[in-house]
């Protein structure tokens, strides 16, 4: 199972579920020990083929970092957080967590788009 590092310890993402927010992405970032890459990419593909099942699921993307860190990025787009609360704490995922190499540290936070005037629309 990874252990969970919030991204802000002040506001994990036990609290950002309870939030009703419209659309939300989750980003999450992992980090763990070079040998159990393999490992990690097998469970996450897993995981991943579970949430695009659930109702709510838009679309994921993992991204590996570049050179010599086993450091990865998953985002991934929901339509709401009932959407993401209702799939992350499912018994069937949750069960799947202990699958993870125990060198896992993921670091989950949700967001939400920003308008900034000419540059970006939410």
């Amino acid at each position: 199972m990874p252990s969970l590092r919030p991204l802000d310890p002040a506001f994990p993402i036990d609290r950002q579920i309870t939030i009703d927010a419209s659309p939300v992405v989750l980003v999450n970032v992992f980090t763990l020990d070079r040998a159990d890459e393999e490992t990690f990419l097998k469970v996450w593909q897993d995981d991943a083929e579970f949430m695009k099942r659930q109702p709510g699921f838009i679309s994921t993307q993992l991204h590996r970092a570049i050179g010599d860190s086993p450091t990865y990025l998953n985002y991934a787009i929901w339509a709401s957080t009932a959407d993401f609360r209702a799939a992350f704490t499912h018994p069937e995922f949750r069960a799947k967590l202990s699958a993870y190499p125990s060198s896992a540290v993921a670091s989950p936070h949700l967001f939400q788009k920003v308008a900034v005037s000419g540059i970006c629309v939410a």
